[in-house]
């Protein structure tokens, strides 16, 4: 899943947090981080390309947000997760309660 390669760099993770707060530029970006503007710019690319921030170009700058589309994905992903937990919970329950021992 692009959305979770993506934010398996810290790098990445930080930049997205910042974007999470607001929309912002990549020179606002780079303050935040100990890289040049070409590898926060290489960052980003890699959150647009999974989808997870967009960009709208206003006069010279680049304004970075969150991509709704690809956090509705990241969000179906978690939520499949924790069905999974919640039945392996619910079928051990049902085995103690029936005094089984699988």
């Amino acid at each position: 899943m692009k959305t979770l390669d993506a934010l398996g760099d810290p790098t990445r993770r930080l930049l997205f947090d910042r974007i999470r707060q607001s929309p912002c530029s990549v020179n606002e970006m780079v303050s935040i981080v100990p890289i040049s503007q070409s590898g926060v710019s290489q960052h980003l690319k890699i959150l647009r390309d999974a989808n997870l921030v967009q960009v709208e170009k206003r006069g010279r700058q680049r304004i970075y947000q969150l991509n709704p589309a690809g956090l509705l994905e990241l969000q179906r992903y978690t939520e499949s997760l924790w069905e999974d937990v919640l039945r392996a919970f619910g079928e051990e329950a049902e085995r103690m309660v029936n005094g089984r021992k699988d």
